[in-house]
């Protein structure tokens, strides 16, 4: 009979799969073990059929069981052929040959575990790419790291916004008293309440107490020895509707007792914020900012109503606004004629202590860098919210209307000297600014049709610098 060699790897994986099938199927002792081929040896009474079938036993297994029955022999030499079986016609056995059946097949599993060779060791090297006989160096991946200084650390820092040196409005963390020790600017004191009835807020400005004395604008020197001050009074953020108290002259402790109302809705007025602006008066120059206080009205009961003494606080502003002018062009092309309309202005900066001011407006018509026309408006008495409405009309031909530019200058009218500089703009081929460019494009762009828009009046300084028709005018 021919004997037949089985390969290492088959008979090695068909044991395997023997022992890990029929052992579950009739040994219960040996389910941990079975993998390792080192099932535990137990008789007939501890064997359980766990399936529905006995477990069969492969032809190939059954030449070795007459020789497991003599001895417990292993054999350590080389591989012994094995020789198959043929097949029984009657595979079926009871139930106590099969018990016999599965002593005998873990011993064989055994026997053939250990004269199977083992499996061969293949050392894989990672696979290499480059160029035949280069250097080799070993590469490792780098981490791009900065190092950074101390000075490269804080120089992101900007110190001014953490510093309560500066001229910032965060004063939270103080009290009155360590604001007025802080700053020496003085106390205001001011009350708030609204009127559900006719929808209006009213502010009512008391006193203010301990201001300081004017400085010169140099700083060497105090000037005077009293100051003239006065409140002007808005709601953030619309700062274009604001009041303004009267003057005091020469006074550190000025008494005010003046009330001011808002047209504002309940809902919206507790969306704003409060802001009194004490401003030293100066005839000669633009008028100083002393301090200010601001109060959001949300933190505020304003139907019940309140008076408050608070501290001044340093403004960003150090001057106040000059005030904004109304104003209206229009071109007709066909009579060649240039229509300028002064309708109001508002906040003017006050020229008098006692009776505010008596403001009117110069319009000057400049061709290039010549003077050619000039026109005011009457002045009106004692405000400084001026209403005119008068209207002016040039001669500019359409060919030299891009060379035209109107000098609008704003004074305070004064019997015994000169008019009092207040504002001033210039609109048109040397603008002053960029409102002022685009309220003339808009005019250019629009003709036979009026366009009206606000101006803030500039200094005299500034238009000069920016202007060459304001060079050209008084």
């Amino acid at each position: 009979m021919a004997y037949i060699q089985l390969e290492p790897l088959n008979e090695g994986f068909l044991s395997r799969i023997s022992d890990l099938l029929l052992c579950r199927w009739t040994c219960r002792h040996c389910c941990q073990r079975c993998y390792e081929s080192s099932c535990c040896q137990s008789s007939e009474d501890e064997v359980e059929i766990l399936g529905p079938f006995p477990a069969q036993t492969p032809p190939w297994l059954m030449a070795s069981r007459s020789s497991d029955k003599d001895g417990d022999s292993v054999h350590t030499g080389s591989e012994v052929p094995l020789t198959p079986r043929t097949n029984s016609p009657d595979r079926r056995c009871s139930s106590s040959d099969t018990s016999k059946s599965t002593y005998s097949l873990t011993r064989r599993i055994s026997s053939l575990e250990s004269r199977r060779p083992s499996s061969p060791l293949i050392d894989i090297k990672p696979v290499e790419f480059g160029v035949l006989n280069a250097k080799k160096e070993p590469i490792q991946p780098s981490v791009l790291r900065r190092t950074y200084t101390p000075d490269d650390y804080f120089r992101k820092f900007e110190p001014q916004l953490y510093s309560l040196d500066s001229n910032s409005d965060d004063v939270d963390f103080l009290t009155d008293e360590e604001i007025l020790s802080k700053y020496q600017l003085g106390m205001l004191h001011f009350s708030t309440q609204y009127d559900l009835l006719h929808n209006h807020l009213t502010v009512r400005v008391i006193e203010a107490r301990d201001l300081p004395p004017p400085i010169s604008h140099d700083g060497s020197r105090q000037d005077m020895a009293h100051s003239n001050p006065y409140v002007k009074i808005c709601l953030l953020p619309d700062q274009k509707n604001s009041k303004q108290t009267g003057v005091k002259r020469k006074t550190q402790k000025p008494v005010f007792e003046e009330r001011y109302t808002f047209e504002i809705p309940f809902l919206e007025a507790q969306r704003r914020t409060l802001l009194l602006t004490v401003v030293d008066f100066d005839k000669f120059s633009r008028h100083c900012v002393i301090g200010k206080v601001s109060v959001p009205l949300c933190e505020v009961d304003l139907v019940k109503g309140g008076h408050w003494w608070k501290a001044l606080v340093p403004s960003s502003q150090n001057e106040v606004e000059l005030g904004e002018l109304l104003l209206s062009l229009n071109y007709l092309p066909s009579a060649g004629r240039l229509n300028v309309d002064v309708i109001r202005a508002k906040q003017l900066l006050q020229t008098d202590v006692s009776q505010g001011s008596d403001p009117f407006v110069k319009i000057q018509l400049v061709h290039g860098l010549k003077l050619v026309k000039t026109k005011k408006t009457s002045f009106l008495r004692g405000t400084i919210d001026p209403f005119y409405n008068e209207s002016f009309s040039f001669k500019v031909p359409q060919e030299e209307l891009e060379n035209a530019s109107l000098v609008f200058t704003v004074f305070g009218h004064n019997m015994k000297s000169s008019n009092d500089f207040i504002g001033r703009i210039v609109i048109g081929q040397y603008s002053s600014g960029p409102s002022e460019s685009n309220h003339w494009r808009r005019m250019l762009n629009t003709h036979r049709t009026a366009v009206e828009q606000w101006h803030s009046l500039r200094s005299r300084a500034e238009c000069d610098r920016v202007s060459p028709a304001s060079l050209e005018v008084t």
